[in-house]
């Protein structure tokens, strides 16, 4: 199997495939191999960087970081340190200020639980974490303009696409408070969240001020995971509430800056089910790109596909019959692929990181087959 495309293809086809242009041909890239390459290794996958033994194109894309992701971007981040010492266990501070329960001599290969976080009311929200949300800690401001200057570079040769990542509100909530607390802080303490959303768009603003002096941003991405495999985790009128007023600012902010005439493409990362969220994110701030679809959560990309013909989707190729033989594999292409091929918009990778239960034998068949749409 081999595939080559250069820097600057691979980014054409990111700009193609965000324009929707029918029949420009897949991304060549998946969403992640983090849970299973080392068993593939284990289990006789040929030496070889993943980009040449799968024919991954280049990204494409120059990522912007500096915003957080999955946690809030913490400068300082909270020094790692055990909490209590439980005999097979022990309770640990993480980075990000959350209490984590650990086997001991592990910090990986199993979800994590979570037994505190590091607001609870507004006195430790404004003592311990909002000073860490302020753009001129040390050693912030010389971070954020190198990355920058590697993605001008990027964009000067390549003409990469440059993508800001962010984390989401709600997920930036999530890790401040914990997922349950945050339920309860919505209604009993609002005035702690809204503070909190404050500080993170008058961190976001300017960190992506300082990008825009560098380069012209392109895409802006959220990494929000709002959904479960029912729908999301809080309300439209949450949302409307909570976030939406932040981003909104931010996304205006941000296209005041742009030279003019310059498109954004806006995408979520929501994880679960999305559908019911798609036209009040459409609607609410110019969303035109989901990710990744889930099958498992009753998620099809074709029939997604058919009723939002102007928004990008990513995903929607089930875990589950990549790791069914090559069969069932050649039934899911062959249903997908020709639609979404014609369709545009489309970038097919599993719905979520490829589990370790797939055989590597089988995924390089799949990336055959992907290959045929290249």
């Amino acid at each position: 199997m081999s595939f080559a495309a250069t820097s600057s293809e691979a980014a054409a086809k990111v700009r193609n495939t965000y324009a929707g242009i029918p029949e420009s041909g897949f991304i060549q890239r998946d969403f992640g191999l983090w849970m299973c390459i080392d068993a593939w290794r284990s289990d006789g996958l040929p030496e070889g960087s993943e980009e040449e033994l799968f024919s991954y194109e280049p990204a494409g894309k120059a990522n912007l970081w500096g915003l957080g992701w999955t946690e809030a971007a913490l400068v300082p981040a909270f020094p790692e340190r055990i909490l209590e010492d439980r005999g097979e266990t022990e309770i640990v501070q993480d980075r990000a200020g959350r209490g984590v329960l650990y086997f001991k001599g592990r910090r990986q290969g199993f979800m994590p639980e979570y037994v505190s976080h590091p607001v609870t009311d507004m006195r430790s929200w404004q003592e311990n974490v909002k000073p860490r949300m302020q753009f001129d800690q040390p050693g912030r401001i010389a971070e954020r303009k190198a990355e920058a200057a590697i993605a001008k570079e990027a964009y000067e040769r390549n003409h990469s696409l440059v993508c800001q990542n962010i984390i989401g509100g709600y997920m930036y909530l999530r890790s401040l408070f914990g997922p349950e607390a945050l339920l309860y802080a919505f209604y009993d303490m609002p005035e702690v969240v809204h503070d909190c959303m404050k500080s993170w768009l008058e961190l976001a603003d300017a960190v992506t001020a300082l990008h825009q002096k560098f380069v012209t941003i392109e895409e802006v991405f959220f990494g929000e995971d709002i959904c479960y495999n029912h729908g999301p985790l809080i309300s439209p009128e949450m949302i409307r509430e909570f976030l939406f007023p932040y981003y909104q600012q931010l996304l205006t902010n941000i296209r005041r800056r742009q030279p003019e005439h310059t498109g954004l493409y806006i995408q979520l990362d929501t994880d679960g089910d999305a559908q019911s969220i798609i036209d009040l994110y459409v609607e609410g701030i110019g969303c035109n790109i989901f990710s990744p679809f889930e099958v498992a959560s009753g998620s099809d990309v074709v029939a997604i596909g058919r009723k939002y013909p102007e928004i990008v989707l990513t995903g929607g190729f089930d875990k589950r019959i990549l790791a069914a033989g090559r069969a069932a594999i050649d039934r899911e292409v062959d249903r997908i692929f020709p639609i979404m091929f014609k369709r545009g918009g489309y970038w097919p990778t599993c719905d979520h990181g490829v589990p370790a239960e797939v055989n590597w034998r089988d995924y390089l068949h799949f990336r055959k087959r992907c290959l045929e749409f290249a």
